[in-house]
């Protein structure tokens, strides 16, 4: 994943309450953003 993937991927998952991975993919992580912004209410946006 990017840098900036990573970054927001850990702070979504720290307010989910989810462990962070950082050996995703960048599709992966992609994808897992989405999930988490759905989860936490974030705006697809950010």
């Amino acid at each position: 994943m990017t840098g900036p993937q990573a970054s927001y991927l850990k702070t979504l998952s720290q307010e989910a309450g989810e462990d962070f991975d950082p050996n995703l993919t960048k599709a992966e992580a992609s994808l897992r953003i989405e999930e988490l912004q759905q989860r936490t209410g974030r705006d697809i946006d950010h």
